[in-house]
């Protein structure tokens, strides 16, 4: 008896979600499957995780200016993609740019301002591309637009606050994940 009453008491609420989701006007689908391609593709989540890290090690306006830079050419790469633009060695640059952040992570390098955000804006590009490219069909290029950005801001974020609230005797962690990362990304590349 308590078991069909949980059921009862239950079922409304497994029902919900779908109920909003046959509304119109909501692309609810797109900005789902947005938000899902990067976490759940490891290459760019190491990559958007590594981008957080790196700005967390930064001084003054780079500690968002990495994030800023990284989001907005991953929107522009993200239209290009939309519109079926096509780089060449795209998942090379994708695994390079792992590698890359990773040994910016695991070296805490602090390149000049200008420096860092064409590298991180440079490695944004090819994750853009390939996020736009894989577009859902029937998907709003614009819901699906949004969750990706949304998902890679909160990534960088997480990587951010987990640099900033770990003791500075866990910044050795630190490096020793942007390390983890960079091996990721040699590996993404020999194989």
């Amino acid at each position: 008896m308590n078991a069909l009453r949980n059921f009862t008491l239950a079922t409304p609420l497994l029902l919900s979600p779908a109920l909003a989701f046959a509304h119109a006007g909501h692309d609810h689908a797109g900005v789902l499957s947005g938000i899902a391609h990067p976490l759940l593709g490891a290459d760019h989540l190491l990559a958007m995780l590594a981008v957080g890290l790196w700005a967390a090690q930064q001084r003054g306006a780079a500690r968002w200016a990495l994030p800023l830079a990284f989001v907005a050419t991953l929107l522009l790469g993200g239209l290009a993609g939309f519109a079926g633009f096509r780089l060449p060695l795209m998942e090379t640059g994708i695994a390079g740019s792992l590698l890359a952040l990773g040994l910016l992570v695991a070296l805490a390098v602090r390149p000049p301002l200008t420096v860092a955000t064409g590298l991180t804006a440079l490695f944004a590009i090819s994750h853009g591309i390939a996020h736009g490219l894989e577009l859902p069909a029937l998907a709003s290029p614009w819901g699906y637009a949004t969750g990706f950005v949304a998902a890679t801001a909160a990534l960088h974020g997480l990587g951010y606050l987990l640099v900033r609230t770990l003791p500075q005797a866990a910044a050795p962690l630190v490096r020793l994940a942007g390390a983890a990362a960079a091996l990721a990304g040699a590996w993404l590349l020999a194989a």
